[in-house]
């Protein structure tokens, strides 16, 4: 996937839990990426966020620890 529309879905989430407690938006995109992206958009999404996160939302950066990491 192209890393612009992997950045812009994962922003896209954040978008979606702004709103709520800063606690549960957080946990709220890690648990939404864990669920529903694959493997594959995980790993690439890992990799963009140790080499330059300042292009994700703050809530996809504080996210990234909680996501379930790849096997």
């Amino acid at each position: 996937m192209s890393p612009e529309k992997l950045t812009y879905m994962a922003n896209q989430i954040a978008g979606f839990f702004r709103n709520r407690p800063h606690e549960e938006a957080v946990a709220g995109v890690a648990d939404h990426i864990s669920k529903f992206w694959e493997p594959r958009m995980r790993a690439q999404l890992f990799d963009m966020l140790s080499q330059a996160g300042d292009r994700f939302d703050p809530l996809v950066l504080e996210a990234g620890p909680k996501i379930r990491p790849v096997k």
